[in-house]
């Protein structure tokens, strides 16, 4: 049944009729492969560097000397910037062309690696990984356009996005061992060295091997709009970040929290007013879309906080090194890895509901084993969980991913991406913003004990977003959600029911 609705979809609003999509001539098989495995390299970096920080946290906090809330920073600043930037960034590669914009970021990405690994203070370390996250926001959407675009057969495509899926997954799965290795044997500065040689191993595949392409009737820029989604995105994650230390109730937090409702109340009254949104609300008319969307959020909610909380009690609770903390998180990475392939082949076969109610199931499942962890807990009851926690991950991509992008017309694939993308950000942002707020809220006086107490609160919560992912998983592919996607689709597209 998905797949006969997957396969209507692309005919009726991939096929060729009524978007404004540049023609791209067909490439052999090999070619296509190698588009793909470019653009996964790029994903590769861009997702490795959204987690790579987090085991290095305790090092960078020892050595500049702050606390937990200027270390969320350094992690937020990367995601929160990048998801603001997202949707900006694949409009320009429809106007200006999609390997430009994708060599452009690469290069911009490199160059901020290269900054955060001399920065010699953490104000300057946040800054530089705006940067960084300015290069990231170039990349990923784009690199997800480049696959649409090079893929048109649906069952192709629906594999490749699947492997786009699993890749970004297991570099952020990766992230903390790469952190870990890297920290503890060079510093935590050598964990940005290595997308230098990477990025421009990436840049020279893409000058030489990516086609460039651009949409014939590029979607006009949403100024207004991006401003609104930045500060939204902002003053929320700022107000959840500072509120412990600064009060729930204190002013700032207040007009903080006011300006976020603000934002939202502007974005959902001028956005349908415009001819091309920077969102198109209409989107959301879509029940799996919709899902997808909230899926997403609650999903990496769980897993940026699940690496925070893990990193916080592994080095500062159990005393574990950097490489020893990124060596037990070993058992969650490669789950990830195992899992994803096979999450894309089963969203591919039988759709999206069994991949997200497996991964919700696991995910309350990990996190319900840590709430009540101590610094002397078992290392096979933490393992164990760690592994089922990576089965969830696994497979909670490729559904995300599909079902995002599926049914869309071709010309709204991007910004559909986009959003998506978006909402992995956003979610890991405010999932390290959430379970930092309550470990400093519950953090008494320093020692190794009270790190772990503190963490209990935040393991409950991630509990709740396990579950969250579970009961939408249940609910969200329905027949009922399937036909609400057919009819948005058409909603979206009308011309090409007509033609």
């Amino acid at each position: 049944m998905y797949l006969d609705l997957l396969e209507t979809m692309d005919e009726n609003y991939l096929g060729g009729r009524g978007h404004a999509q540049a023609t791209l001539p067909e490439l052999a098989g090999r070619q296509r492969a190698t588009v793909l495995f470019v653009c996964c390299l790029g994903l590769f970096l861009v997702g490795l560097d959204t987690t790579v920080v987090i085991i290095a946290l305790p090092s960078i906090g020892r050595d500049f000397g702050v606390g937990i809330d200027a270390l969320q920073g350094t992690v937020g600043a990367y995601t929160l910037v990048m998801a603001s930037l997202l949707m900006l960034a694949g409009s320009a590669a429809d106007r200006v062309g999609r390997k430009r914009v994708f060599v452009a970021g690469l290069m911009v990405f490199s160059l901020g690696s290269l900054l955060c690994s001399a920065a010699p203070n953490v104000g300057l370390l946040v800054a530089f990984r705006v940067l960084q996250a300015v290069g990231g926001a170039m990349v990923n959407p784009v690199a997800m356009a480049i696959i649409t675009t090079t893929f048109t057969d649906p069952r192709e495509r629906a594999q490749a996005v699947g492997v786009r899926g699993a890749v970004f997954g297991v570099s952020m799965a990766l992230g903390p061992i790469v952190g870990g290795a890297l920290s503890s044997t060079f510093g935590w500065r050598s964990i940005f060295w290595i997308n230098l040689p990477l990025g421009l191993v990436a840049v020279l595949l893409a000058v030489r091997l990516v086609p460039e392409t651009r949409a014939s009737a590029a979607r006009r820029i949403d100024p207004v709009g991006q401003l609104l989604v930045f500060v939204l995105l902002t003053t929320l994650t700022y107000a959840i970040i500072q509120a412990p230390a600064q009060g729930w109730s204190a002013p700032v937090i207040l007009a903080a929290f006011a300006a976020a409702g603000g934002a939202l109340l502007g974005l959902l009254g001028y956005e349908p007013r415009r001819p091309q949104p920077l969102i198109d609300l209409r989107f959301f008319r879509s029940i799996p879309f919709a899902s997808a969307i909230v899926t997403s959020v609650i999903a990496f909610a769980a897993f940026g906080g699940f690496l925070f909380l893990s990193t916080l009690y592994l080095q500062d609770a159990r005393g574990l090194s950097p490489v020893q903390a990124g060596l037990a998180i070993v058992p969650m990475a490669g789950m990830v890895a195992v899992i994803s392939p096979v999450s894309g082949r089963i969203v591919g076969r039988r759709g999206p509901r069994v991949p997200l109610v497996v991964a919700g199931l696991c995910g309350a499942t990990a996190c319900l084993m840590l709430t009540a962890i101590g610094p002397d807990t078992s290392l096979a009851w933490l393992l164990g969980a760690y592994v089922v926690f990576g089965v969830g991950v696994g497979f909670v991509n490729a559904p995300i991913t599909n079902t995002a992008v599926s049914g869309m017309p071709r010309d709204q694939a991007g910004v559909a991406s986009a959003l998506a993308t978006s909402s992995r950000n956003v979610g890991q942002t405010l999932g390290v913003a959430l379970v930092g707020a309550l470990v400093t809220s519950h953090l008494g006086q320093a020692g190794r004990g009270n790190v772990a107490s503190a963490t209990h609160t935040s393991w409950w919560l991630l509990t709740a977003c396990g579950l969250g992912v579970l009961l939408l998983g249940a609910t969200a592919t329905t027949r009922r959600a399937e036909a609400s996607a057919r009819r948005t689709a058409a909603q979206l597209n009308p011309q090409a029911l007509s033609a």
